[in-house]
């Protein structure tokens, strides 16, 4: 039952009644807080058609509400501003069809299919802190959509190839020593990501030396040995050389045992992979398709370009005068390759928003050639993240591997529930899981708090707090309510069945409002691709559970009716946590 379109009806016929005039939308909002009641009516709008004053027509409309709708228990006029208070009645028959709902946070199917591609890894390089924003934000978007009613496909596009991989192989040759994961006790991906770090320091100092032998910088950048061989390293890469492929798909086989980990670790996983190493070559024959159509156009040097200037993108280049593609080139045969491996009607990128002008061209050259599924297109720009000791620089090593944050994250767990003593009756692999739990779900929920367009700072002591806008604070809810379930469980009382009505305080009735919200909370994320407002969710419906626990006694309540409400109302709210806690990725305990 959808009370706010109840009662906007209602507000409709009492106006069409008391001034036989019609309103075309009937507008409500939440009402103040210093004001008692639920939603709020605004009746200046209709002073002109009635000629009544604001405060009469509000007094007016209330009465005609309470007389001839069970829906409001009482009302208020302040000045202009209609306040109405639902009925109990009205709550107990909400919070009834709440812990009857077999479909409760799944939305009906819409029978259409998106994916989401997120992750994007390096295979030079382990996961680091960005990655973790990118993974949850992916993942997250990508469970909303499907309680959303969309079928989903989350894929990930992994960067193999290229001269950034190569320095990371070259290394590896010039310094490796034929070491191994197993002979460092090294994870892969950390092994491998040594290797880049080595060679920008041996490259820069080559750089230096030459300069100091009276090379201009810009010479000594191009003219640099290891340069010189990376680049040879490419070309032998690209023409099939047996050596260096073989290097290759070794060094590659650690750096996926190790990402393997590490997404085990986070809870991410995907439904299909594609490789730049297999799909870098297509996208040449949507370059031939787009010159015959006139979308692109030939240079004297033999270059192709497009000219996208009247939608304030400038000329793009295609394709290199040498026949070779650039990066628009391949993301122009994959996006294709996509759209023919899956029945999808959308894809959604999740890429940081350096990458937006790329985008914007990506999106634009293939709506001018006309592909069916262009205007489906969206790409999930989101800000980068910081930490409190400011940016991160991969090539320097200044960055905070996600592996290392999430060990971090688990021993400040370890040490916060420890300190609260909330733990002590814990056996050593329940608190193991219980630790992991917290960490996971610190990590995730601030990471996830946050609008994705905005820039953010990650501060790992303020994500595990047990008090305040967390993860572990709703977390510890749920942990509260099942304790008060499973006592409750004890004493025989089953919040299973019909609830009677019962005289209900303005906590309950928040409480069964904020559960009322749950699919429109969930539409709404969807539509906006933005887990922040789950994760606002969750908290909010945290923080009302609490001042309900507060003030009101649950199981040492004397009326059976009411005990039967508190504990069902309690049971619900636990459902919806952790409903609305899954959608961000995040797992509850249920004891604590």
């Amino acid at each position: 039952m959808d009370i706010q379109a109840q009662l906007k009806r209602a507000i409709s016929e009492a106006i069409q009644s008391l001034y036989e005039t019609s309103v075309e939308t009937v507008l409500l909002q939440p009402t103040k807080k210093e004001f008692e009641g639920l939603y709020t009516f605004v009746t200046f709008p209709l002073t002109k058609t009635t000629r009544k004053p604001p405060v009469e027509i509000g007094q007016a409309i209330g009465t005609y509400l309470k007389e001839t709708t069970p829906l409001i228990s009482k009302f208020n006029v302040v000045q202009g501003f209609l306040n109405l208070s639902i009925a109990d009645a009205v709550w107990v028959e909400e919070l009834n069809g709440i812990l009857t709902d077999p479909n409760l946070g799944q939305l009906p199917a819409r029978n259409e299919s998106v994916m989401v591609e997120f992750s994007s890894p390096n295979t030079n390089k382990p996961l680091h802190l960005g990655h973790l924003r990118n993974n949850f934000l992916g993942d997250s978007v990508s469970r909303i959509l499907k309680a959303s009613g969309y079928d989903v496909v989350k894929a990930c596009l992994v960067n193999d190839r290229g001269i950034h991989i190569c320095k990371s192989m070259l290394a590896y040759q010039e310094f490796g020593n034929g070491e191994t994961p197993e002979s460092t006790g090294m994870k892969g991906d950390h092994l491998i990501g040594k290797y880049y770090v080595w060679f920008d320091k041996a490259y820069k100092q080559q750089i230096e030396e030459l300069i100091e032998e009276g090379m201009p910088k810009d010479e000594a950048e191009k003219k640099a040995p290891l340069l010189l061989k990376v680049q040879e390293m490419l070309r032998k890469w690209e023409q099939g050389d047996p050596e260096t492929v073989a290097l290759w798909e070794l060094m590659n086989s650690w750096v996926y045992a190790g990402f393997a980990e590490t997404y085990h670790a986070i809870g991410v996983h995907f439904d299909t992979m594609y490789y730049e190493s297999k799909t870098y070559l297509l996208g040449k024959d949507v370059i031939e398709d787009g010159l015959q159509k006139n979308v692109f156009y030939r240079k004297p040097d033999g270059s192709v370009w497009i000219d996208l200037a009247d939608e304030g993108l400038d000329q793009k280049l295609v394709l290199r005068s040498d026949g070779t593609s650039v990066y628009i080139t391949q993301d122009l045969g994959t996006t294709d390759l996509k759209f023919q491996d899956f029945p999808i009607q959308r894809g959604i990128w999740v890429v940081g928003n350096e990458q937006d002008y790329h985008f914007a061209v990506l999106f634009a050259i293939l709506r001018r050639l006309g592909r069916s599924y262009a205007e489906g297109l969206y790409h999930l720009s989101y800000g980068m993240v910081d930490l409190p000791s400011g940016k991160m620089k991969s090539r320097e090593g200044t960055v905070v591997d996600a592996d290392d944050l999430i060990e971090e994250m688990l021993e400040t767990a370890r040490n916060r529930t420890r300190e609260l003593g909330k733990i002590d009756d814990f056996e050593s692999e329940e608190a193991t899981r219980l630790y992991h739990m917290l960490a996971m779900g610190a990590l995730k929920y601030y990471l996830l708090k946050v609008d994705p367009k905005k820039r953010m700072t990650f501060n790992p002591e303020e994500s595990i707090d047990f008090q305040g806008h967390t993860g572990p604070f709703v977390q510890y809810t749920h942990a509260r309510i099942c304790s008060i379930l499973r006592k409750a469980d004890q004493l025989g009382v089953n919040p299973v069945g019909t609830l009677n009505l019962v005289e209900l305080a303005d906590s309950e009735q928040q409480l069964v409002y904020l559960l009322t919200q749950f699919g429109q909370r969930i539409s709404e994320a969807g539509t906006d691709y933005a887990p922040s407002y789950l994760a606002q969710y969750a908290f909010e419906l945290a923080k009302a559970y609490n001042q309900f626990y507060g003030e009101l006694s649950i199981l040492s309540e004397p009326d059976a009716d009411k005990l039967k409400f508190r504990v069902a109302l309690s049971k619900a709210v636990a459902e919806t946590i952790q409903k609305t806690m899954e959608l961000l990725g995040i797992e509850v305990p249920s004891k604590m």
